[in-house]
């Protein structure tokens, strides 16, 4: 119902491959779900969710400098999903979601030494 009540297709959205949708059941993936071999170049649908959830990943996973080419990759959207990161942070927050919270704030808190790299190796 929130998918049509905001216009998305639900098989568009499974199709980019950021939720599970079987029968009635929907749900965003967890970052650990998300393909690991991910190319923002080569994907149709770029949301700004999965670009969250990836730079997230890549952070964690691979530090600052590789986090600044996966920004450089998606452009613009990268600043929006740092943005996302943070209304999500607080939203956890609130939510006492401590961990995820976590992840959310380590993408905020390191994006001013991600994003003069990011950009400036366009």
């Amino acid at each position: 119902m929130l998918a049509t009540a905001k216009a998305l297709s639900v098989s568009a959205l499974d199709e980019s491959k950021i939720l599970h949708s079987r029968a009635v059941k929907v749900r965003l993936l967890r970052r650990d779900e998300l393909s690991a071999d991910w190319n923002p170049t080569t994907e149709h649908r770029l949301t700004v969710w999965a670009v969250t959830q990836h730079l997230i990943r890549s952070l964690d996973k691979n530090g600052e400098t590789a986090t600044s080419a996966v920004a450089n990759k998606v452009g613009g959207l990268a600043e929006i999903a740092r943005d996302l990161a943070y209304r999500l942070y607080v939203l956890s927050e609130r939510k006492g979601w401590t961990e995820e919270a976590g992840y959310y704030n380590s993408l905020v808190v390191s994006w001013p030494a991600i994003a003069p790299k990011a950009f400036a190796l366009s």
